[in-house]
């Protein structure tokens, strides 16, 4: 029976591997079009808005895409298979590239946000290649599959920005319109890479059963793990997002605006490929609270000055401190359901995360025009103190629990 088990599970992680491959190389894709939007969001705001404080709307209106996109994400994963989902993701980052283009030559304020809006329902499905990837798999090769995905994301931070500075002059004098031609046809080429996946249809035994939301939500583990999701991706999204905004009014130019963004994106995505390890080896809660604490320097090098070399620091270690913080967190996310579970409570999860990113979001622009970017990067400090806070109660009620004896129980003879 234990030789039965153990050849189940090298055959489950002899799929799971073929379809990291091609989850990597979409998280690549899909990354890169994310990378044009986080690029290009807040410059063309800035030309196209009646205010500048609405700057940031377009890429706020992509995180609203990606929190509105995770419920369905998950209900349309559970009931035809993922890779129904991915198509449809794909379709949509399509239609963020023309969109995008033709909101950018017609100078449309709000034609641009609903392009940015469906780059985040792109966005959100992407989400779900980290525990598509994870499905089947072994307990000992689901970090491992959740980093080795993330880490597609490196060739997105090459990609996105060098696409972005080949292409934003080629429509004079429409900055970026080609480049979102461009991106359409990334999603395309993200789409013929998904079809390969092998994701098949729930089995009708699988739609049904399991836990309540609330029952498996209100665990002290999933808690913690949401709440470090929760603070880990929108304090890293509120810098980010305001980043090349405040280049731009420090008369810094847009080269170095995309080195900034560039090297950020591969900071984030970078370290996937030693995370699962380290996971592995430390346990999950403490490769959070280092991410965590690493976002938490990142903005006090922004706090430090304000030079090219100051913006690209803060960017690159903010990058290296999201990904351990959200590839530790997703790895928490999966220790708390079972295998029917997973959809609605991975669904949940990233509802969770990308819905508080929606909400700063929106406050990024407005922060920035009238506080100042020391001001941004202030905001970070008393979030990651609660998460680190957090980690520490959760992770010493579990010891404690450990290590109390079992009760032995009285013998039936007296």
């Amino acid at each position: 029976m234990i030789d039965m088990t153990a050849a189940d599970e090298i055959s489950d992680d002899a799929r799971a591997r073929s379809n990291v491959m091609r989850l990597a190389a979409a998280q690549a894709l899909t990354g890169a079009n994310s990378a044009v939007i986080f690029a290009t969001g807040s410059i063309v705001g800035a030309l196209l808005a009646p205010d500048v404080s609405l700057a940031t709307v377009p890429i706020s209106m992509y995180v609203v895409g990606l929190a509105a996109g995770t419920l369905p994400t998950g209900a349309i994963s559970r009931a035809y298979g993922r890779r129904v989902a991915f198509i449809i993701g794909t379709f949509c980052g399509m239609l963020t590239g023309l969109l995008g283009a033709f909101a950018i030559l017609h100078a449309s304020f709000p034609l641009f946000c609903c392009a940015t809006f469906l780059g985040g329902l792109y966005g959100a499905v992407s989400q779900s290649y980290r525990f598509a990837a994870a499905d089947g798999a072994s307990a000992a090769f689901r970090p491992k599959a959740v980093s080795w995905v993330m880490a597609g994301g490196v060739f997105a931070g090459v990609l996105g920005p060098q696409l972005v500075q080949w292409t934003m002059d080629v429509w004079q004098p429409y900055l970026f319109a080609f480049s979102f031609m461009v991106q359409a046809m990334v999603a395309l080429i993200a789409m013929a890479v998904l079809v390969g996946v092998d994701a098949p249809k729930p089995a009708p035994a699988d739609l049904h059963g399991g836990r309540r939301l609330f029952e498996i939500a209100r665990q002290p583990r999933f808690i913690a793990a949401a709440l470090c999701g929760v603070i880990a991706y929108p304090m890293m999204n509120l810098v980010m997002t305001s980043a090349p905004l405040a280049m731009k009014m420090c008369g810094l130019s847009l080269s170095d605006s995309n080195f900034g963004i560039q090297w950020h994106i591969v900071a984030m995505y970078g370290p996937s490929f030693f995370t699962g390890a380290l996971i592995a080896r430390f346990g999950a809660p403490r490769i959070v609270a280092l991410g965590l604490s690493l976002e938490a320097v990142g903005a006090t090098i922004g706090l430090s000055g304000m030079t090219a070399m100051h913006f690209w620091a803060t960017l690159i270690v903010l990058g290296i401190g999201w990904n351990f913080a959200f590839v530790g967190a997703s790895a928490l996310v999966l220790e708390t359901h079972r295998p029917q579970e997973r959809n609605k409570v991975q669904a949940f999860n990233d509802f969770l995360v990308f819905g508080m990113m929606a909400l700063g979001s929106f406050s990024s622009g407005q922060l920035l025009a009238n506080f100042g970017w020391s001001a941004v990067n202030m905001v970070v400090f008393p979030p990651v103190l609660l998460g680190l806070l957090v980690l520490a109660v959760t992770s010493l009620a579990k010891r404690r629990a450990a290590s109390q004896p079992i009760p032995e129980f009285p013998d039936s003879g007296m």
